[in-house]
């Protein structure tokens, strides 16, 4: 089935939410479904909720826009154009929004006043790569990953030159920017666990690809690298944690069972699977109750009500 013939199911419970693991059966709502709320992206990635806003913001990277879906309307309207080539988003603990931007090859910061702010494009005297995915930590601290994707072609930023090492950056409270780890190949999706002491780190050219976890040691620094997922056939990419601890990631290679999101308990084991037509990229937690699993998947946007909740971002 193309993603253009997908159509919802007309059974409950969802055949596309599949119980791996009997402990993933509590999460499944009998009576939710895939719902597909936009279509028309390029590349869809870096969904970000504003619940005080209902709704979600995301990047369509090869489109250089970011777009806006209303929840209480069911409205899609360009948020930003041009977006510097936007991809992984959040917000940080005054709720303002955090962006990488492959055009600029840096993260952004959108102030309330609506300004965007340079935060950090260069280390060292060098430019940053391509920075991909971000996350904010309850002590101010701003974590990102900065593989070269977005300057391997002119499809999702321009051709250039590496100058760094693909590495997992902290940019402190203060400002400062240090690097939290290196010896990565293209780090992507990354998220903290709820208590904040551990940090997962997408590999993605690894073979095989995987997920990594490190201990958070004294809130800024990491220890202890492990495989925590090895991917198998799979693509992980960008990912977010709810508040059981358990992973939730953005999944896709073409083939039936690993497009979409693949769901794994704090120990690595794969509880879970929710099914799309097309690959996934990204994920994050929305709705009124922080139970709506809302998904950027290749060019359209789903969502599915959860019988759980994301960690809130602020």
């Amino acid at each position: 089935m193309t993603s253009s013939d997908w159509q919802p199911s007309p059974r409950y419970p969802d055949p596309s939410v599949v119980v791996v693991d009997e402990s993933f059966a509590r999460y499944r709502l009998p009576l939710a479904k895939i719902e597909r709320l936009a279509t028309g992206c390029r590349w869809a990635e870096g969904p970000v909720w504003f619940g005080d806003a209902r709704c979600l913001v995301w990047s369509d990277i090869p489109n250089n826009r970011m777009l806006r879906w209303d929840e209480a309307s069911g409205a899609v309207s360009e948020f930003r154009n041009p977006s510097g080539y936007a991809n992984g988003n959040t917000r940080d603990r005054q709720g303002r929004l955090v962006t990488c931007e492959h055009g600029g090859r840096r993260v952004s910061r959108t102030e309330h006043d609506g300004r965007v702010v340079t935060l950090v494009n260069s280390f060292e005297k060098k430019n940053l790569n391509s920075p991909n995915d971000v996350v904010c930590k309850s002590d101010g601290s701003i974590w990102f990953t900065d593989p070269s994707f977005g300057i391997l072609s002119w499809y999702e930023g321009a051709i250039a030159e590496p100058e760094l090492p693909t590495n997992v950056y902290r940019i402190d409270a203060s400002g400062v920017l240090s690097v939290a780890a290196e010896g990565i190949n293209q780090p992507n999706g990354l998220a903290f666990s709820p208590d904040e002491n551990i940090l997962y780190i997408v590999e993605s050219r690894s073979v095989p690809r995987k997920i990594l976890a490190y201990d958070v040691v004294g809130g800024a620094e990491l220890a202890n690298r492990r495989v925590l997922i090895e991917a198998g056939p799979g693509t992980p990419d960008g990912f977010r944690v709810d508040v059981d601890g358990n992973l939730w990631c953005g999944w896709g290679m073409g083939e039936a069972g690993l497009d979409g999101v693949h769901v794994f308990n704090p120990a690595g084991k794969r509880i879970g699977r929710i099914d799309l037509p097309e690959r996934c990229a990204n994920v994050c937690f929305g709705g009124v109750h922080r139970n709506r699993l809302l998904m950027a998947a290749s060019t359209s946007l789903y969502a599915l009500y959860v019988n759980t909740q994301g960690v809130p971002y602020f």
